[in-house]
């Protein structure tokens, strides 16, 4: 028996909630016993909805069966393949997502062909019938049809019918953004379909997730800024719908509006000047709206927002005149619902003069292999890692067994400082500090006690970043004419590169350096 992989698993289900062990063996459980099938339903003639909004999805098919998920384009020869498993699971999701409805240079003809094939086929979907394609199909569907004032009896009872099963699945063994995703299409249904049974889980699963998964400050507390635009451009989309269809007379209108303008703010905070966000956690390029849209889109329905303050979330955000210094000094989030985070306490992103210098180096995959392990852990982050040993462990794609825990925060103007016990297994505690000048950096580490193991702080480079000088004790970026000093405890510095993820499925060439040091470093950036 491999005892370690066991106290992994433990330290992993101990996190969970009740609710996601018993719907993981209620689900299983009916599924062995029962084979539930989900009919075509006869229903009522139904109205589009009033939808007619400017904001388009980025072009990923490409005309006669091409499509582009990813990074990676794939034309079908003859038939559709809606189960294709060429290219990994995110990509078949991809596809069954039916996104491409709504970009800007699809036609009526286009899209209404794509539906039609994928209804023909629909008796031998796998992954488009789970729950979370779904959901978001099924918001696509409603907006494309109700866009173009369409009314078709078999797509209109295909997409009852896969409401049917989306809401006998309900993703509570998962929890966090799936169950949020399930509970926006459940609302889209709902009012399409003018659907009571629809609508009182929609309200329940939004009321009961916005406010758990929405923190003080205003983040997803997934703590994935990608996750974040994704989710508030769903929420955004929801407050439309309610406001341009009047079915239901209440208030869960100001509820939802409510919870959109503080996402919006702690937006507004961690997006760099330039519109990039920090690329911390499970966060990829050309993923998720970009800030800017989504501040576009808030303000053409009449919201408004205003400055909040950085706290729950863990994140700080120090502005200066020629920089912007990101910060991660908070716990891994949620205890239960960990699948998107990264093994990076005490991480940061430094942007200079509006261009990145030390980074993230974000995520390129979410295939079960060494590669996504690599970019989740502690070495793949701007922090320090003792010997052999993570922070936090990650495993298995989308799990953590032992987590670090911040243990203290002190706070005041320019300044912070944060421990946690993510060595804890060697007894050592890790402080890091950040006194953020006008003009200079500087971030101390102390460890709590001398280890005979390595102790690594890691900085990597954006790509960009071409040539650097090593000296003893410092790092020049020549063409940037940034300066990293480290005081006296370091004992080397050694240049290696490394992958930067330019988006899923696509990197690039980088530099990074390795500072080995005993106890206690001093790190200034001179800028």
């Amino acid at each position: 028996m491999n005892f370690k992989r066991v106290f992994l698993i433990i330290n992993t289900i101990k996190y969970l909630r009740f609710k996601q062990l018993y719907y993981q063996l209620f689900y299983r459980a009916r599924n062995i016993f029962t084979t539930k099938k989900y009919s075509y339903l006869s229903i009522s003639p139904v109205q589009p909805l009033k939808w007619n909004n400017s904001f388009f999805y980025q072009n990923s098919y490409l005309k006669e069966s091409n499509f582009n998920f990813l990074n990676v384009t794939h034309k079908f020869e003859g038939n559709i393949d809606w189960n294709c498993q060429k290219f990994g699971k995110l990509w078949t999701y991809n596809l069954n997502y039916f996104d491409f409805l709504n970009q800007e240079n699809i036609t009526v003809e286009q899209g209404l062909l794509l539906i039609r094939d994928y209804i023909k086929n629909d008796s031998y979907l796998n992954d488009g019938i789970e729950p979370y394609p779904i959901s978001l199909r099924g918001v696509n569907w409603i907006k494309f049809l109700s866009k173009n004032r369409i009314s078709d009896i078999e797509i209109n009872q295909t997409l009852f019918r896969h409401y049917q099963i989306l809401i006998n699945n309900l993703e509570y063994h998962l929890l966090g953004n799936h169950i949020l995703e399930n509970g926006y299409s459940l609302l889209f249904g709902a009012y399409y379909f003018k659907d009571e049974v629809l609508y009182s889980k929609a309200v329940q699963i939004l009321q009961e997730e916005l406010k758990e998964q929405i923190l003080k400050d205003g983040a997803h507390f997934e703590l994935s800024p990608m996750y974040h635009q994704i989710l508030l451009h769903r929420l955004l989309d929801c407050i439309i719908l309610v406001k341009r269809n009047p079915w239901k007379n209440d208030k869960f209108i100001v509820f939802l509006e409510e919870k959109a303008t503080v996402m919006l703010s702690w937006l507004t905070e961690i997006t760099y000047i330039n519109g990039d966000i920090p690329m911390v956690n499970d966060s990829a390029y050309n993923i998720a709206p970009k800030s800017k849209l989504l501040f576009q889109y808030a303000r053409e329905i009449g919201l408004t927002w205003g400055k909040i303050e950085l706290n729950d979330s863990g994140y700080r955000m120090f502005s200066k005149k020629n920089y912007e210094l990101f910060i991660d000094i908070g716990d891994i989030g949620p205890k239960y619902q960990p699948g998107h985070a990264h093994s990076d306490t005490f991480s940061f992103e430094l942007y200079v003069k509006n261009k990145p210098i030390i980074v993230d180096l974000g995520i390129s995959t979410y295939e079960k292999d060494e590669l996504r392990l690599k970019e989740r852990s502690t070495e793949s982050h701007n922090t320090v890692k003792i010997g052999k040993e993570q922070q936090s462990q990650v495993w298995d794609g989308f799990r953590v067994g032992k987590r670090a825990k911040i243990i203290g925060i002190q706070e005041k103007k320019d300044f912070v400082e944060a421990t946690h016990n993510g060595y804890k297994k060697l007894n050592i505690l890790h402080t890091r500090k950040f006194y953020a000048k006008d003009s200079t950096i500087i971030i101390k580490d102390i460890l709590s006690k001398k280890s005979k193991k390595e102790q690594i702080a890691f900085f990597h480079f954006h790509p960009d970043i071409k040539e650097i000088k090593i000296s003893k004790d410092e790092v020049y970026l020549i063409s940037d004419k940034v300066k990293i000093t480290f005081s006296k405890e370091v004992k080397k510095i050694k240049e290696e590169s490394y992958d930067y993820a330019l988006g899923f499925n696509k990197r690039k060439r980088a530099k990074k350096i390795k500072v080995f040091f005993n106890a206690e470093l001093s790190t200034t950036i001179n800028l």
